[in-house]
């Protein structure tokens, strides 16, 4: 047994163990899968044990690994709490709902840029809902999404600042009749059967906004389809609904589709800057100026007269 043991590697077993999926873990805490593998590999060989059985299909917990987890969780709390009895920053954890989403990426990396002496580790909890829960919980520090969406118990305890309209957009398979065109007006869309997170726990404030989008339109709303965990396996459900599939301009390419800007009114998504009422850290600070620096640099709060908000919308985000 070692004399000492990294945080980090610990950190990387923790982060591996909830997630169970290499990919994942090395996306929310934001370095290569490849240094991932090499950290837990590195506390294996100084522990001696096996922590992780890895096939080409699953990872799992072993033993050792089972008895380990909650010493190590133990072990990450004492020093954070040790560092803040010293006056010292615990990391910020930060919610990006999914890696591939750009808006939260880049203010988080204009962020680190501002503080590069404190620590912001991303997060991924795939809605505003559900990191809301988290935040207020004190379990996440910091999150995005559509604030007015959020339920009224969960927004008094919250805090934000506007950050992105994010225009609409809508994801057809290669096929579909609409695919062939540069832009789709929202008229066209009448008669399709649209998918919009129904279902998700995690993201009714997303489903919420697709429903007043679709609300005299002639656009049905998707039933529920099974609940995914990580983009990979969001793709291979998305694959199988053959859906169009209701989303912002910047998402991430799916295969076998195509992404189209919806138009006639252009649809705005919302998009804040959300963390616990209270909380101070100067990691927050950090994001919250790199998240006005860049709304401010890229305009992404001007916004057209023409273009599609819900009233509540517009007041929440008029009012930080």
């Amino acid at each position: 047994m070692p004399a000492h043991l990294d945080p980090r590697l610990l950190r990387a077993f923790v982060t591996v163990a909830a997630e169970l999926h290499f990919t994942r873990a090395a996306a929310r805490l934001y370095v290569a899968q490849q240094a991932l593998s090499r950290d837990v590999r590195r506390l294996e060989r100084e522990l001696g044990s096996e922590l992780f059985v890895r096939t080409t299909r699953q990872v799992t917990l072993t033993a050792d690994g089972e008895r380990l987890l909650p010493y190590a969780h133990a072990a990450l709390q004492a020093q954070d709490d040790l560092l803040a009895a010293a006056g010292q920053t615990r990391p910020l954890l930060v919610d990006l709902n999914s890696p591939g989403l750009p808006t939260p990426r880049r203010v988080l990396h204009r962020a680190r840029e501002l503080a590069p002496g404190h620590e912001l580790m991303a997060r991924y909890e795939s809605g505003l809902t559900g990191a809301a829960e988290q935040l207020l919980a004190g379990r996440l520090d910091a999150s995005f999404g559509r604030f007015a969406g959020l339920a009224p118990a969960l927004r008094s305890g919250l805090g934000h600042q506007p950050v992105r309209y994010e225009p609409m957009a809508v994801v057809l398979p290669e096929g579909h009749p609409l695919a062939a065109r540069a832009e789709v007006p929202l008229a066209a869309l009448a008669g399709e059967t649209v998918y919009a997170g129904a279902g998700n726990p995690r993201t009714p404030e997303w489903t919420d906004l697709a429903r007043s989008l679709f609300e005299g339109r002639g656009i049905a709303l998707a039933p529920p389809a099974p609940l995914a965990v990580g983009d990979e396996e969001f793709q291979r459900i998305m694959a199988r609904t053959r859906h169009p599939i209701l989303a912002v301009v910047d998402f991430p390419p799916l295969p076998s589709t195509v992404l189209r800007p919806l138009v006639d009114p252009v649809p705005l998504s919302p998009v804040s800057l959300v963390w616990r009422k209270g909380l101070v850290h100067p990691g927050l600070d950090a994001l919250r100026r790199a998240a006005a620096l860049v709304a401010e640099e890229e305009g992404w709060l001007r916004r057209s007269p023409e273009c599609w908000l819900p009233d509540r919308d517009t007041a929440v985000m008029a009012v930080p």
